[in-house]
This record gives C-alpha cells, structure tokens and sequence, in this order.
C-alpha cells in the first residue's frame, strides 16, 4: 500500500522524533534546583526508600541510570542511583536521598541550585 507523501513524512518524521526525544531524556545534563527526601514508603521502582542511601527521584530517567549531581555553591558531588519518579514541585529537576544531599551540603538548607548528568 502507498502511502501518501503527507503520511509518510508524519510517519518518518514522528520516528526520528521519537528516536531523538528517548536518547536526549536518557542523556542530556541538566540544572536547577534540587531537594532531598526521607520518606519511609515505597518508591515508583517498587524498592523502599532508604534515605541513607545515595539513590534519587527524577521525571524521566530510567530506574537505574547512575548520575553525578554537583552542588553549584560548593563544588560538591555525589553519584546516585535513579530509584523514583519526581520531584514534583515546579522549578526542581532532581530530588536527592538524605544522604546523597548530605555528601554535597544541601541537607540544612533542604534545596540548592545543582548541575547533573547522566554517568552510566
């Protein structure tokens, strides 16, 4: 069956749109702001969260994925593990475990504006 050019196009052009969107949100860094978390409950992965380990919540990462988060005050970095689905609050791109915010100096101020990418 022949497609007509118009669907054909849309076709091709929603592939590679689709292609480019899943590498960019699996590798792209980021900034903003980032907050921790201490909740007993289970996370989106189905893990209970555990606030003394180095694990995060973020939009579209895959569970998994290892990212290095740098606190832009101090220079201070921590390795994390994508464990959650979040944060949920406007303007915030990453929420830390409290003992990944403590390994950069965040945990007293409960937010601070860092930089991450995806590491593995």
């Amino acid at each position: 069956m022949k497609l007509p050019k118009r669907s054909a196009f849309a076709a091709v052009a929603l592939a590679s749109f689709s292609m480019i969107g899943s590498q960019t949100a699996q590798a792209a860094p980021g900034c903003g702001h980032a907050s921790w978390y201490a909740l007993g409950s289970k996370t989106a992965s189905g893990e209970r969260m555990n606030a003394s380990k180095l694990t995060a919540a973020h939009r579209s990462l895959s569970f998994g994925t290892k990212v290095k988060v740098t606190n832009k005050r101090n220079g201070k970095t921590v390795v994390v593990r994508i464990n959650d689905r979040g944060p949920f609050i406007r303007g915030r791109v990453i929420d830390l475990s409290k003992a990944a915010a403590a390994d950069i100096g965040m945990v007293s101020t409960g937010t601070a504006q860092v930089c991450y990418e995806v590491i593995g």
